[in-house]
């Protein structure tokens, strides 16, 4: 005879059995529908939509174009050029202080031409640099959301202006300007040149580098606020390390703005092509040779033809090289959030 116990509510079970409901499927769930097993996940990989090859194709191409046109722009230069080394050796060129392409007797020493453009680089980066960052730095983390909105705007607009305008400035009124101021510049300076060409890159420093700077995160300014900093301190150890590889590729981006410049240095620099030891002297820079050499009757494949596609390799080189080396900082010090 078997054992039979109740619950409290009067039900009997036998042993082994539970008093619970007997076990069933999930609730908005069939017995068919277990047995079956999962739904299968549908493959959409497989599906292929028109509309998504042809615009996989004008991206694929988008990104594949300034590869091809680079590659064009080196070989249209590099062929020319390595004419040139044919007649003229590379050490002679590199090395040589006397430029005269044009004269009956030629030299093609490039380095009047490179000390030129240094000097002008080097003004307009000592005027862009620090204005640009200045002016990124408050835009950032000082300037009111209503201001904000007005400066950036009015900041940008002189990105706009056209370089001869502000080669017109330079020479009819900066110079003169520095010539009152007491300094010893002539009509052509390349100082004038230089410090209109920096006022000419500050925008684009300073929106790329705003940029980067608002790009960083509010929990760091909180953080540093929380242990004591006030806000310089913040801006200049917390934000603007925090935001160096935008402020790296700011800079670079005016170097190359300020050795690429051809019409501000065309007609404030001066066309004398000497060798330049300060920036009160007039000077031709690599552009400006580049522009007045354009111009001229020289025959198509002859030396004095050539000369034009070797300096604007080297041009292109030295831009070459300076952007390798902000791409080694950028990796260096990119910080991600």
């Amino acid at each position: 005879m078997s054992s039979v116990s109740s619950t409290p509510t009067g039900r009997a079970i036998t042993p082994g059995r539970s008093a619970g409901p007997p076990p069933g499927p999930p609730s908005g769930a069939s017995f068919d529908t277990l047995e079956a097993g999962p739904p299968r996940s549908s493959d959409l990989r497989g599906r292929r939509r028109p509309g998504e090859l042809i615009a996989r194709g004008l991206l694929a191409g988008a990104a594949m174009l300034s590869v091809v046109i680079t590659a064009g722009i080196v070989i249209a230069l590099l062929v020319p050029a390595l004419t040139f080394f044919e007649q003229v050796p590379l050490l002679e060129f590199l090395t040589g202080t006397r430029w005269t392409p044009r004269f009956a007797d030629a030299s093609y020493g490039v380095l009047p031409l490179i000390t030129a453009t240094a000097w002008t680089a080097l003004v307009a980066l000592a005027v862009a640099v620090p204005c640009g960052l200045g002016s990124a730095i408050y835009l950032a983390e000082y300037a009111p959301e209503r201001l904000r909105r007005i400066l950036k705007p009015v900041l940008e607009l002189l990105a706009g202006v056209p370089t001869v305008v502000f080669g017109y400035f330079a020479l009819l009124w900066f110079t003169p300007f520095l010539q009152d101021l007491g300094l010893e510049v002539g009509p052509f300076s390349l100082l004038s040149a230089g410090m209109v060409m920096g006022v000419m890159i500050i925008p684009t420093i300073a929106s790329v580098s705003e940029d980067a700077m608002s790009a960083v995160p509010n929990a760091l300014r909180q953080g540093s606020a929380a242990l004591g900093a006030n806000r310089m301190q913040t801006s200049l150890r917390v934000v603007f390390p925090a935001a160096f590889s935008g402020v790296v590729a700011a800079v670079v981006l005016g170097i190359s703005r300020a050795v690429g410049e051809t019409m501000i240095v065309t007609i404030a620099g001066g066309q004398m092509v000497q060798m330049v030891s300060n920036p009160l002297q007039q000077g031709a820079t690599m552009t400006t040779f580049i522009a007045n050499a354009a111009l001229g009757d020289s025959r198509v494949g002859s030396l004095e033809y050539n000369t034009l596609f070797v300096v604007g390799l080297l041009l292109f080189l030295l831009t070459l090289i300076v952007n390798l080396i902000a791409i080694e900082l950028v990796r260096r010090f990119r910080q991600e959030y």
